[in-house]
């Protein structure tokens, strides 16, 4: 009987070893959960905008193809532009990283530039990036004006004293 007894507070005594041991595990596991998830907040996040193309989308572009043809391989065009007497579709992309809450930085921009000649087809294919320094302002929210930067007043008196045509 006294060593049933002692088989009992033994296996009572092992009962919460094994339960500390089982919490200390939790609590390691959850030690490492919170370090994973606070590492993969502060990891870089990149964003791709526009158009992303494929190495044999843009071999199936050549000279002579039409507007139309162009169209149905790359898409439709981000902008398009009067290039000497003929015409351009751009096809613009761009890769952003952010980490955390800074300002985006921009890592690369691509653009595909594909240019037409007076008919309508094909005349060459081209492609920028940063590196290039070509800027392509195609979002420039500014009307050129030929005109001076006047006032009200001078605008409205500025022909005082001067000599109109026809009226003599």
């Amino acid at each position: 009987m006294q060593r049933q007894l002692n088989a009992r507070e033994g296996g009572e005594r092992s009962a919460p070893i094994s339960r500390m041991r089982a919490t200390s595990s939790l609590r390691r596991l959850a030690v490492v959960a919170l370090f994973a998830v606070v590492l993969t907040a502060c990891a870089e996040t990149i964003t791709k905008h526009g158009h992303q193309f494929r190495e044999n989308e843009l071999a199936q572009v050549s000279p002579g193809m039409s507007q139309e043809q162009v169209k149905t391989v790359l898409g439709s065009p981000t902008t398009t532009a009067a290039v000497g007497t003929g015409s351009a579709f751009y096809y613009i992309s761009s890769t952003q990283s952010q980490t955390v809450f800074l300002t985006p930085k921009e890592k690369d921009r691509r653009v595909l530039a594909v240019y037409f000649g007076q008919m309508g087809s094909v005349d060459r294919v081209a492609q920028y990036g940063l590196k290039d320094g070509k800027v392509f302002d195609y979002i420039k929210n500014e009307t050129p004006s030929h005109t001076k930067d006047e006032g009200m007043l001078k605008a409205l008196f500025r022909n005082l004293g001067v000599k109109q045509l026809g009226l003599e």
